[in-house]
């Protein structure tokens, strides 16, 4: 049986079989591949902050944790009732079907710190207490108690040191589930493990103070496990040895030499995985410091990767003296060499001198700064000893043309490994892979930066490019409002960048969800009419606002108290006129007198106007010019549905009440956008572009006023290519509007365009909570797009990254690539993936040859992936182009 480190579990403490007591948090470090130089800056001073305010040893653990396809789906059915929305079931369904089998993990941050109390008494009796643990399993006896005042003092300890770190990154008291769940990811690795889920919803596994002592469950079961050095060869590995002709002369009787088996072999109930450990033996004496995040670049890796950072902390004062105690000893060196060769004195001499003199000059600018001592361990494991002997390998590779070394000692690796179980002491061995550097240098290895984005639970939207195995991207956008985030967020980017599959699977989800989705279609092809009518049949309402079926006179559809002000909006923006002008004036005296009869209507003010103008008032000419202009506009066939009394009016509860509303509007046309930006030219475009742009705005107030009246049930409004509405005055503050009050009535609002002014202006868009930028070739538009992300438009890489490598022209199996920002600001990079359902697959892409009068099951390849391609590629692990470049000093 392996030795257990854990003896005792209280909370988040933990007294080990060695005798110190040790207090574990989890952390939520924050930080992402894509950050611009002021966060960067502002990160990187926090983690210093928190490196310099630990004790003098601490562990910091990055785990990863193993994910289930189970786990996934469970987080996406979560909050749904299934009984009254079935349909999200079976998209969970798909989605559980295409991730099953797939290798997915999450990075969890773990800091653990050995602590020490004022009472001396206190810590010489937790030393003891070890000392009886060992004694005690090899005589089968439990081990002793722990006094109640022992766990009072230790508790306060914790919370001293809990206080001094918390502001520096987010954290929380590790649960004992979850500290057991440390040692059994360690001991498990190259198997399947226990989810991290469980063990952090469990409020098992620890001690109860009883009477006046802590008395804990036995955890010796957690040390079921037998380790083996080298391992156990198996035949496929001897045959294939024999195919590699430099290893001839180290086979013997077909097997390696156990110098070349450089593995640990675990074996427990479950199994036997293979495990590797290779510690950091060597580093650039200078590396840029955008190319130092070593560790943070192990989630570019196709295959899931351990670090843990065994730290002991120096002080200021205690880095000067040995600065000063190695600099007289490389000068009596230098001596020597003087006074004995003729060649003088080694150039490597003169780089130690430098890097003192370096290190001497920095610590002494501050009294806080720390030198920080790290053994660093970086694991990798597999079913087989040939997966983790590749995975090993490669690893080694790719830390090396970073200008970094990792070792793979054979003999050590139970010592190394040791390192990861929660409460084990430090091998005296794995002080000879100590690395020094001072605490912001260190910092810069990137062991505390996190990489996540995406939201807990929620619809499945794409994969992440960021890790190289695969990890789901889940949006909830309905429980952004519950959150207090804004629910409305914007699409950005070229033709066929992806942009309105995203916006459709992001729709079809949401009502599958239970929520409501209002949609306005103005596409040539009613393509959201035909994807809603296959996505959610039965539970969608298409409205023809072109057709003149129903009346959208906003004196008969909205309530009183809202009418008057969307006949003005809506007749200024038609009229081309301003609302604080005279013939604004005269407009609303007019819809006030048609509002007040007996039977309100558009045609109503007309009448009205007709009235003000025979009466030769001062406003008499103002109010015949206003009635012949609508009275030209009311003859005009697309202006029908405004103007004409005789029709029925939509109603906002039946025709509008549907959980997908999809309002097409084929046959209005717009004038060009360099006609919205110039007066001039807007004055010349032909009435029925004049008319198709204020109805267009009016079915965006009608879509606003359904949005807002229940705020019970979430719905988003969605309005492609955005330019329309955000063009004129009366539609901006329409999207204001929306934006701003939105979380309150619990709606939100969709916006795509090909160029981020599109989305409105600065304050709208500062308010959208997620972003999304697709492709954009044009590097101007690229570089404001990465400026709505919250990134430099000035950086060559990120605008290569945006012009050229997203869904790169040509090839299928990378469309759908994004950039994302989710409302934590964080950033990271997708691809969308479309659930494999058919009833979501037809009409949902746009590609030429997808589009008929009928829906219909599309099976061309270049689109954001689905179905079986979608599994082909995740189960690919070479497939993100994002990873390719890394790893460079």
């Amino acid at each position: 049986m392996m030795r257990v480190a854990i003896r005792h579990l209280a909370d988040h403490l933990l007294w080990s079989a060695a005798g110190p007591v040790w207090a574990v948090w989890r952390l939520e470090p924050h930080g992402a591949r894509y950050m611009g130089a002021q966060q960067r800056d502002e990160l990187l001073s926090q983690l210093t902050g928190l490196v310099r305010a630990l004790p003098k040893t601490a562990r910091l653990y990055g785990l990863c944790a193993q994910v289930d396809a189970g786990e996934v789906v469970a987080r996406m059915l979560e909050g749904v009732d299934l009984e009254r929305y079935p349909h999200w079931a079976e998209t969970a369904g798909a989605d559980l079907e295409l991730l099953d089998g797939l290798e997915m993990h999450q990075r969890t941050w773990w800091l653990a710190v050995p602590l020490e109390t004022q009472q001396r008494r206190l810590d010489i009796a937790a030393a003891l207490g070890g000392v009886w643990a060992d004694l005690s399993a090899l005589l089968g006896l439990r081990p002793a108690p722990v006094p109640r005042e022992e766990v009072v003092s230790y508790k306060e300890r914790a919370a001293q040191i809990e206080a001094e770190i918390t502001a520096m990154v987010p954290m929380r008291r590790a649960r004992p589930a979850e500290i057991m769940w440390m040692h059994q990811h360690a001991v498990h690795r190259g198997l399947e493990e226990p989810l991290l889920v469980e063990a952090s919803d469990s409020e098992g596994g620890g001690g109860k103070v009883l009477g006046q002592v802590l008395r804990s469950p036995s955890y010796q079961d957690l040390g079921q496990v037998r380790l083996l050095e080298g391992g156990q060869e198996t035949l496929e590995y001897s045959r294939e040895s024999k195919r590699n002709p430099s290893q001839k002369r180290e086979r013997r009787q077909g097997r390696l030499s156990p110098v070349r088996r450089t593995w640990l072999q675990v074996e427990s109930a479950e199994g036997a995985g293979y495990q590797a450990h290779l510690p950091l033996t060597e580093m650039p004496r200078a590396v840029a410091a955008e190319s130092a995040d070593l560790l943070a670049r192990l989630e570019e890796l196709p295959f899931p990767a351990d670090f843990v950072c065994d730290l002991r902390l120096i002080s200021t004062q205690e880095v000067k003296e040995q600065v000063q105690r190695k600099k007289r000893e490389l000068a009596d060196q230098a001596d020597q060499y003087a006074a004995h060769t003729a060649t003088g004195v080694p150039e490597e001499m003169h780089d130690a001198a430098a890097d003192l003199g370096e290190l001497d000059s920095r610590a002494s600018q501050s009294t806080v700064e720390v030198e920080v001592q790290a053994v660093t361990v970086l694991s990798v494991w597999g079913p087989t000893p040939q997966v983790c002997d590749e995975r090993a390998r490669m690893l080694s590779k790719r830390v090396q043309s970073a200008s970094y070394r990792l070792a793979r000692p054979a003999g050590e690796q139970e010592e190394l490994m040791s390192l990861s179980l929660p409460g084990s002491p430090t091998p005296p061995r794995t002080r000879q892979y100590e690395q020094n550097q001072l605490g912001e240098d260190w910092v810069l290895g990137g062991a505390l930066v996190g990489g996540g984005f995406g939201d807990r639970r929620g619809q499945m939207i794409g994969i992440s490019q960021d890790s190289g195995t695969v990890r789901p991207v889940l949006l909830d956008i309905a429980q952004s409002v519950l959150e207090n985030f804004s629910a409305s967020f914007g699409v950005v980017g070229d033709l066929g960048a992806g942009k309105s599959v995203l916006l459709k699977l992001i729709n079809a989800g949401l009502v599958d969800r239970g929520g409501r989705a209002i949609v306005i279609d103005r596409t040539p092809v009613r393509e959201w009419a035909h994807f809603a009518q296959s996505a959610a049949p039965g539970r969608c309402q298409v409205v023809d606002a072109a057709q003149a079926q129903m009346s959208l006179d906003p004196l008969r559809v909205f309530p009183p108290a809202t009418a008057a002000h969307y006949a003005l909006s809506y007749l200024t923006l038609q009229l081309g006129i301003g609302p604080l002008t005279a013939q604004g004036a005269v407009l609303k005296s007019a819809i006030n007198k048609a509002q007040a009869s007996p039977a309100p209507s558009m045609a109503a003010v007309i009448a009205a106007l007709e009235e003000m103008a025979d009466d030769g008032a001062s406003r008499g000419q103002e109010a015949a010019m206003l009635r012949d202009l609508l009275t030209m506009v009311s003859e005009e066939p697309l202006a029908a549905a405004v103007f004409d009394p005789e029709l029925p009016p939509i109603s906002l509860q039946s025709d509008m009440g549907a959980d997908w509303v999809v309002i097409t509007t084929a046959g209005l046309t717009l004038p060009p956008r360099e006609a919205v930006a110039n007066p001039e030219l807007m004055r010349s475009q032909p009435t029925e572009a004049l008319i198709g742009r204020a109805v267009l705005y009016l079915l965006a107030a009608l879509a606003r006023q359904v949005a807002f009246e229940d705020p019970e049930r979430f719905c988003l409004i969605t309005v492609d290519e955005c330019y329309w509405l955000t063009s004129s005055a009366e539609g901006l503050a329409l999207v204001h509007e929306a934006v701003h009050d939105g979380r309150k009535h619990g709606a939100g609002m969709a916006l795509g365009g090909h160029d981020v002014e599109e989305l409105g202006n600065e304050t709208i868009r500062g308010l959208l909570a997620h972003r999304f930028l697709a492709r954009t070739a044009d590097e101007r538009l690229a570089a404001r797009g990465l400026e709505f992300l919250g990134l430099p438009g000035d950086s060559e890489t990120l605008l290569r990254t945006v012009t050229g490598d997203l869904s790169p022209a040509g090839d299928a199996r990378r469309a759908g690539e994004m950039l994302v920002r989710d409302p934590r600001m964080r950033i990271g990079r997708m691809q969308v993936v479309v659930p494999p359902l058919p009833r979501i697959e037809q009409g949902i892409f746009t590609t030429p040859g997808d589009l008929a009068t009928e829906p219909r099951l599309a099976k061309t390849a270049a689109r954001p992936v689905s179905g079986e391609q979608a599994r082909q590629l995740l189960a690919d692990t070479e497939r993100h182009p994002a990873t390719a470049g890394g790893w460079t000093a």
